[in-house]
């Protein structure tokens, strides 16, 4: 293994032998400088793994050195050493970029930490984490077996986003197939469940079913209206419960979370039908037998999602909501500056809704571009590109803003989606809808073992194009392919994320309530 190699420069040096002669028995290999000329020479001519830097020589300060150094070497370690522990000289240092600092006189094992904190820490967390997977492999995989109820996928889905996440930070990918596997075992079970129960969940009689679509703003939004508080609901379309969890600490600053749950997005996961449903506190077929006007089948012409105010406002009225309402759907910078430069009149309304498309177009983007396409070739970087997207994007300065306000900001999506890897044949007419995780039509052809079939779609609160249409719903990483042009249809889909049918990713999504700090 290669040595880690040391820079330490100090004008008392010589003083510090002992440290040196310790630091070579563990291993390490340590050079020496005694002003920030040399120090700043031989970094030009060789490469350290971290730098130890007086803070207190004659001639070219260390803080100068530190300043100077980072225009070299903007991603190495540099270890402040000083005396003094004045407010301004760490003030300054800090400010310059130091990844820690330690105040005379020194130890041995104060370096030695000071080493394993700022280089061996990743290596170590990357040990660590591998380490606690492989204990905990079992055990999740047991409780994928024991899953028999709606809150126990729940927990399994935390998990397993737990380590996705976990394992994603480290620099060991020896596990990745291990976890990728466990959650396909995992969705193989969950559509299994799925199909056992879904159509239970909408029989008056049974008490035992998750929050659902329709009742999200019911059960989460409304109780806080009617405590009178000012509420802001931010909607951020196809936002799935890992990508939450990226974005949660650029939040943390200027928000606490107060409380974080899961729901189940109906099916078809798809904006047309999981949306309507929130905005209208009803399933689909609800929708489109009490508002045929604003409902629009797969096949019609026209956007599908043109009436959530509308909707919205008259699930209100039903439910006795009397607050004042503002809505809009962000889509673009001009439309958050909007929002910015009126938001203490926007705020005077009781309630808030935002909807934001940004990360549903994403997904869009990266199945038609392929730039894109290569920015974000797995879950990890599809969802380090969701965080980049909104770490600097408007929507957060317009948090920020909306943070000096005493507002409650929950937080939540329609659906999630799923990368696809698995083509599955199915065959329809010229009417079957599009989708690639869904089809609805008559006579559909399929292997019913393959997928989760809704034979009667009243069942399922869904609306029926004509008398024999069906839906289908692919499970797990599955999507479908026609048989005409079948290489080509299947080379151009694998490996994009879709929303649309049965998966933990799909399904299982989060509303969050946060408060002002």
């Amino acid at each position: 293994m290669k040595k880690i190699k040391i820079l330490w420069t100090d004008d008392e040096i010589d003083l510090l032998k002992p440290h040196i002669i310790f630091l070579e028995q563990k291993g390490y290999e340590v050079y020496t400088t005694t002003n920030g000329i040399d120090a700043l020479n031989l970094i030009e001519k060789e490469n350290f793994d971290i730098i130890f830097l007086d803070e207190n020589m004659p001639g070219l300060s260390g803080l100068e050195t530190l300043s100077r150094m980072r225009t070299i070497l903007p991603m190495v370690p540099i270890i402040m050493i000083t005396k003094s522990e004045e407010e301004n000289i760490m003030d300054e240092a800090i400010g310059s970029k130091i990844d820690d600092y330690l105040i005379k006189p020194v130890n041995p094992n104060q370096i030695l930490l000071a080493i394993k904190k700022n280089i061996d820490k990743r290596r170590l967390v990357t040990q660590k984490t591998t380490s606690a997977y492989q204990s905990e492999f079992s055990k999740l995989g047991m409780e994928i077996n024991d899953s028999f109820n709606y809150n126990d996928w729940y927990d399994v889905h935390r998990k397993l986003t737990y380590w996705e996440l976990e394992l994603s930070e480290s620099q060991d990918s020896t596990m990745d197939e291990v976890l990728k596997m466990q959650q396909n075992e995992a969705n193989n079970s969950f559509a299994k469940f799925i199909k056992k129960n879904y159509i239970s969940w909408f029989d008056p009689k049974n008490e035992d079913k998750p929050m659902l679509s329709p009742n999200l703003l019911r059960d989460s939004v409304f109780p806080l209206l009617r405590e009178n508080k000012k509420v802001v609901f931010l909607l951020i379309d196809n936002l799935r419960f890992d990508q939450w969890k990226a974005i949660e600490p650029l939040l943390s600053q200027y928000y606490n979370v107060e409380d974080e749950e899961l729901f189940y997005s109906i099916l078809p996961t798809a904006t047309q039908y999981a949306r309507n449903s929130i905005f209208s506190g009803l399933m689909p077929s609800e929708i489109n037998d009490l508002y045929p006007d604003l409902w629009k089948n797969d096949d019609e012409e026209g956007g599908k999602n043109l009436y959530e105010e509308e909707m919205l406002r008259s699930m209100m009225h039903r439910h006795n909501i009397k607050s004042g309402l503002y809505f809009e759907k962000i889509i673009d910078i001009k439309n958050t500056k909007k929002i910015s430069d009126n938001l203490v009149s926007i705020v005077n309304n009781q309630f808030v809704v935002l909807v934001v498309n940004f990360v549903d177009a994403l997904s869009h983007a990266r199945t038609d571009q392929k730039m894109i396409r290569e920015l974000a070739d797995t879950t990890t970087a599809y969802r380090a590109l969701t965080k980049s997207w909104f770490e600097y994007s408007s929507l957060l300065d317009l948090l920020k803003n909306l943070a000096l306000h005493d507002v409650t900001l929950v937080i939540s999506t329609d659906h999630g989606s799923i990368q696809v890897s698995n083509p599955i044949k199915i065959i329809g007419d010229r009417n079957t809808t599009t989708n690639l995780r869904y089809k609805q039509g008559k006579s559909l052809n399929y292997n019913k073992k393959e997928v989760f079939e809704v034979l009667n779609p009243l069942e399922a609160h869904l609306p029926k194009t004509n008398i024999s249409s069906t839906y289908v719903f692919t499970c797990g990483n599955d999507f479908f392919a026609y048989p005409n042009n079948y290489n080509h249809y299947v080379k151009y889909y694998k490996d994009t994320f879709q929303h649309g049918g049965v998966s933990l990713q799909e399904m299982i999504i989060p509303v969050v309530t946060l408060k002002p700090k």
